[in-house]
């Protein structure tokens, strides 16, 4: 698959937002909201980060506030990013029931109507739900979840649904074609030029679009039905997500529960003009295509208007970072110009006083008693050699 720069661009801006909203997360739950570097030095490969952790936090000085401490350089969040801090938790507040109808439509997707707690946590921040999701959302709608153990283990915990919601089992594809007034059917984002992408989309979505909150009885494994539905399931699932994209191998732990086929990155690869899939920072991820606009994502959650804030709060203060360097960097060369300045003077002065010495040692010459002599001799001698 070509390289997308615009959602390649995207995925970029995202890397830098995720490490941070991390360094974030781990300062609120530190006591007094204030941690050691070397702390986060330590966790610094957990985040796939090289370099000293000081020099990163320096980078970002509208976010951090770094200080010296009893020796120890320490860190936290600075007064604009503690006011983003609480405008994210109101917003996630207001949010609740809408985190309730994304639980209750993935539980709905799955086989089973339940899904394994560890596997959610692993995607929870991809579907905007808060870490106390598990006793601040489950316990507060009764009739739609609840928690199950039929394994007995703490790994084998489950989020089960308690009845089926029929307004929810609506994907977004038939919502915008009741929307439009047209058939529910996929969308292609490719370039004109893509001929033969086009071709094989055309004759994909030609037949009967099939929601994947339908009955899964009656389809054959590896049939094109059976496709069709799995396209659908996972347009859905990036649907559901904030940033309509999804680690491929987390999604992969859901192969059981979502039914999908073994080789995932082949399907998705087959449908170009649905899914991007790129290996950014050697990690696999999907896109969907029809959520972007360039590099710019259409369809905005309140929770993501919220985090693109933090976003421009870190990129004004990496532009003041950088604004800084320059004109360090430019003052060393200043300096080093005006030395060496000093340097090139220093030899002109030189071969100034050089010349001076020629020029005198030749009038020296001329008066010289003995060589006026010879000089004369030359001229009138005849004889002189």
């Amino acid at each position: 698959m070509k390289k997308d720069r615009d959602l390649e661009s995207a995925l970029s801006r995202n890397r830098r937002w995720i490490v941070n909203n991390q360094i974030k997360n781990m300062i609120i739950r530190c006591p007094n909201q204030e941690a050691l570097v070397k702390c986060l030095q330590k966790k610094f490969k957990t985040l796939d980060l090289q370099g000293k952790a000081l020099n990163w936090l320096k980078k970002y000085p509208c976010c951090f506030e770094v200080y010296l401490k009893n020796d120890e350089y320490y860190f936290c969040l600075t007064k604009r990013m503690m006011f983003l801090v609480e405008e994210e938790q109101s917003v996630k507040d207001m949010q609740d029931p809408v985190f309730a109808e994304r639980l209750a439509k993935l539980l709905m997707l799955s086989s089973n109507q339940r899904l394994n707690v560890m596997k959610i946590n692993e995607l929870k921040r991809s579907f905007g739900f808060p870490d106390d999701y598990l006793i601040r959302i489950v316990p507060r709608y009764p009739e739609m979840f609840r928690l199950v153990n039929y394994g007995g283990r703490r790994s084998s915990m489950e989020i089960e649904l308690v009845s089926w919601k029929p307004d929810l089992a609506v994907s977004s594809i038939e919502m915008t074609a009741r929307k439009q007034d047209h058939e529910p059917c996929f969308s292609c984002s490719l370039p004109s030029t893509w001929i033969k992408s086009w071709e094989r989309f055309d004759e994909f979505n030609s037949t009967p679009y099939i929601s994947p909150y339908s009955d899964l009885r009656g389809l054959v494994e590896g049939s094109k039905e059976m496709e069709k539905r799995t396209v659908g399931l996972l347009h859905e699932v990036l649907s559901l997500t904030l940033w309509k994209k999804v680690s491929i191998m987390k999604l992969g732990h859901f192969r059981r529960e979502f039914r999908l086929p073994e080789k995932l990155n082949v399907l998705l690869l087959k449908h170009p003009g649905i899914f991007y899939v790129s290996n950014k920072y050697q990690i696999y991820t999907v896109l969907l295509r029809e959520g972007y606009n360039g590099s710019e994502l259409i369809d905005k959650d309140p929770l993501v208007l919220v985090k693109e804030k933090f976003g421009e709060l870190m990129q004004e203060g990496l532009h003041e970072y950088n604004r800084r360097h320059y004109l360090m960097n430019l003052e060393k060369k200043k300096k080093k110009g005006m030395v060496l300045e000093r340097l090139e003077k220093r030899k002109d002065s030189n071969m100034d006083m050089s010349e001076e010495d020629d020029q005198r040692g030749d009038i020296d010459g001329i008066f010289n008693p003995e060589e006026r002599k010879r000089f004369y001799k030359v001229l009138f001698d005849d004889s002189a050699p």
